[in-house]
């Protein structure tokens, strides 16, 4: 069983950057897909930015050439980088895993374990 603990998130301005970063601290992320949502109040949890079982990227029109996920070759984290932030990227921003999941990634039905959230408030 996976358990998941992100960091990085704070407040930042406008057109600024932020890196958000998610930690195994019990099992690996070895065969399992990662995500990246966020969640605003009110609204339904959103897929930002997810790498399938088998290594394939796939992003939210949204956020797609702004942020970036990448996966550490020590499998047991993964970052998500965000630049050119815009204040409604403000959100609560949660790490997501899923064991073997070779197909398109970013329904946040499919996922087993999450982080507790990191917050991310871009101001205008």
């Amino acid at each position: 069983q996976v358990q998941l603990v992100e960091s990085g998130g704070g407040s930042v301005q406008s057109g600024g950057s932020l890196r958000l970063s998610c930690v195994a601290t019990r099992g690996t992320l070895d065969s399992y897909a990662i995500a990246w949502f966020r969640e605003v109040p009110g609204k339904e949890r959103e897929g930002l930015a997810c790498i399938s079982s088998v290594g394939i990227g796939y992003y939210a029109d949204s956020v797609r050439d702004r942020f970036i996920i990448a996966a550490d070759n020590s499998k047991i984290a993964m970052n998500l980088h965000m630049n050119t932030l815009k204040p409604e990227d403000t959100a609560r921003y949660y790490c997501a895993a899923a064991p073997l999941l070779f197909k398109q990634c970013l329904n946040s039905r499919d996922y087993l374990y999450w982080g507790q959230g990191t917050q991310v408030t871009v101001s205008a």
